[in-house]
């Protein structure tokens, strides 16, 4: 994994050293080498900051073909690269390097924009066609890697981090009405916090030429409509075939010419990776945990004891919620986005304890939930059809139960009358997720808070139909199964939004740690894709066909234990601590009266109730506050205007 940053300017030449200090503000993603090329006549530039995973020698990049027409900048890993580098040598190409990052060049040679589909792993790329005066770029199927871009005074800006292209002109301003859809309902596929700043959404590539650039998606989930008849085949015929492609999906992912490790929780997901790559492995796997301060947050014996099953070496990380405290300001930072739990700065000490350790490479457990069904709001999506495909009997027979499932959908107003109504979304999908339910109950706390000139600036828009005019509802919702199409939702927004920024990438690479998706690997999803929703959910049990493919390489407390969402202890547990101090602090000071967003005297009402509400109530109000700090640290880091 690497920072990448590319200008493209066919109007006027780039101005000098604006990619060297945008390439020098990813050094963090690249500490091995910083590299920069620039055309002779200054109308594209590229930059890399290489963190050096395959081919320690020779793999700096940019690199250029055989008559150097194309150059290439990636940030990511192709898996089964090898054959493919047989290939192109046979038809005729010369590798300069022995990276898989080269392939992509020479595919693109072959093939143009098609390449993308010979790639298999999590990727952002910028590639520039000198013959066609063409900026390339792509981003992997599912947004592992982030891939930035920003049109500013007739340049076109890519870059890993929003920072980068900060650094290298682009202004920093608050989007406003980002911001507000963001505290809606969590993001948008392309948008950003800041104005003028977008993503190239997963699944899409860009072609940029000096007349236009357009998206085009290459890629998409495509789950089957209910009309579509499955063969009819058994539990272990449909867990056999999963557990081939998860432990291929595995097996691939720890290819590497240094150490590779694994991040290891409580949880099923993290768990049968390493039980699946122990079985690889030559050597005992290092397995890293965390390890927190309150017991009901605290998994660390859990995976102690699957460590000891899977014969791997135990590395527990213990995490004080001052140490998280002392680091938020830094984590958020990288993150350039808002947290809801102070689970992303956990991470973010996860991942320096890591590179402390020796380690550049982890496998990590995301993905598996959005593919599975593995929050508890799914399984509101499978009593829309009251449970179609499930068998009664079912219940009776669980390796656990879980908590009750809550109403289908509200459509109920909050007290201020600036909430939405759910019934359109309704209206256009026959019912409403679950996750989206929850949101719209959340935001209502938001909206407490939010300052009124803010709130009537967006009176009577609704966040939710501008995120669903960018859906393809007709051709990847109608007609699927209402778990299908919340899963599709879900993994549009939150999965690479949130999970993959917060929880995934921004918080490795903060401290040069490439992580490994085996769960979003493309081929064992479009197999996930098509199985019936009882494989995903069975009665109470969510994630079935993992548990019971599994079932050989996890302990016995493992499968039959439910999910536990990561989170780090709210800082209302600890008031006294020195979180719930720097959250004290700083919403009662200057720089959350500068943002024009809150209201700070509702948010100094809800501050002086702590100390005198009850436990459960003050930790209600930890996300909420949670967000209004992270966006403190984003004011105070970045500066941006209104």
């Amino acid at each position: 994994m690497c920072g990448i940053v590319a200008v493209y300017s066919p109007s006027a030449p780039i101005p000098p050293g604006v990619v060297e200090k945008a390439t020098k503000s990813l050094y963090h993603r690249g500490p091995d080498g910083q590299r920069h090329w620039i055309a002779a006549d200054r109308s594209v530039a590229l930059g890399h900051a290489r963190l050096s995973i395959i081919d320690l020698a020779t793999g700096d990049q940019p690199i250029a073909n055989e008559d150097e027409s194309l150059r290439i900048i990636v940030n990511g890993e192709f898996y089964g690269y090898e054959p493919i580098q047989r290939e192109l040598e046979q038809a005729g190409h010369r590798l300069r390097t022995r990276s898989d990052s080269e392939i992509a060049l020479h595919l693109y040679e072959d093939l143009g924009a098609h390449c993308v589909h010979r790639l298999r792993g999590e990727f952002a790329i910028v590639l520039w066609d000198s013959t066609n005066r063409t900026v390339f770029a792509v981003r992997d199927r599912f947004g592992i890697k982030p891939l930035f871009y920003a049109l500013h005074e007739g340049r076109l800006y890519f870059a890993s981090e929003v920072k980068a292209l900060f650094a290298a002109g682009v202004p920093a301003r608050w989007n406003g009405e980002s911001v507000y859809h963001s505290l809606e309902f969590g993001g948008h596929q392309s948008r950003t916090l800041f104005e003028g700043v977008f993503q190239v959404p997963p699944g899409h590539y860009m072609v940029a030429t000096e007349k236009r650039f357009q998206l085009q998606k290459y890629w998409d989930l495509d789950y089957p409509e209910e009309k579509e008849a499955a063969p009819t085949r058994s539990d272990s015929e449909y867990a056999e075939e999963f557990r081939h492609a998860f432990d291929e999906a595995v097996r691939i992912r720890l290819r590497a010419d240094v150490p590779v490790g694994c991040y290891l929780s409580g949880g099923i997901d993290s768990c049968a990776i390493l039980g699946l790559a122990a079985r690889h492995h030559p050597d005992p796997i290092r397995a890293f945990t965390l390890s927190f301060d309150r017991p009901e947050y605290d998994e660390s014996q859990v995976a102690k004891e699957m460590a000891a099953k899977a014969g791997a070496q135990f590395f527990p990380i213990p995490i004080r919620q001052d140490d998280i405290a002392d680091h938020f300001a830094d984590a958020i930072q990288q993150a350039e986005t808002l947290c809801v739990n102070a689970h992303g700065v956990a991470k973010f000490l996860l991942s320096r304890a890591v590179r402390q350790a020796g380690y550049k490479v982890v496998l990590t457990g995301e993905g598996s939930d959005e593919m599975l069904g593995g929050y508890l709001h799914f399984r509101r999506d499978m009593r829309v059809c009251n449970g179609k495909g499930q068998e009664p009997e079912d219940a009776g027979s669980l390796p656990y139960k879980s908590q009750n499932v809550g109403p289908r959908f509200s459509t109920s107003l909050p007290a201020n009358g600036y909430g939405r109504s759910l019934e359109g979304i309704g209206r256009l999908l026959g019912f409403v997720p679950g996750w989206i339910d929850t949101s719209s109950s959340q935001s209502i706390k938001m909206h407490a808070v939010l300052a009124q000139d803010f709130l009537e600036a967006f009176k009577g828009q609704e966040g939710f139909r501008s995120f669903f005019n960018d859906i393809d509802v007709q051709g990847q919702l109608a007609g699927r199964h209402p778990l299908n199409q919340s899963l599709y939702l879900w993994t549009k927004t939150r999965l690479p939004n949130y999970l993959l920024t917060l929880l995934g990438d921004r918080m490795e690479m903060a401290h040069s740690i490439e992580g490994r998706v085996p769960f979003l690997d493309h081929h064992l999803v479009e197999l996930i894709r098509s199985l019936p929703v009882t494989q995903k959910i069975r009665g109470a049990t969510q994630k079935y066909i993992l548990r019971e493919s599994a079932r050989d390489v996890i302990t016995e407390t493992v499968y039959r234990r439910p999910k536990h969402a990561f989170l780090s202890p709210p800082a209302a547990l600890n008031p006294q601590g020195r979180l719930s101090l720097l959250m004290q602090d700083t919403l009662r000071g200057p720089t959350l009266a500068s943002l024009p967003f809150f209201d700070q005297k509702k948010v100094v009402n809800i501050l002086d109730s702590l100390s005198t509400t009850d436990e459960g109530s003050a930790v209600a109000n930890d996300q909420v506050l949670m967000i209004l700090l992270s966006a403190c640290v984003l004011q105070d880091r970045f500066r941006p205007s209104v």
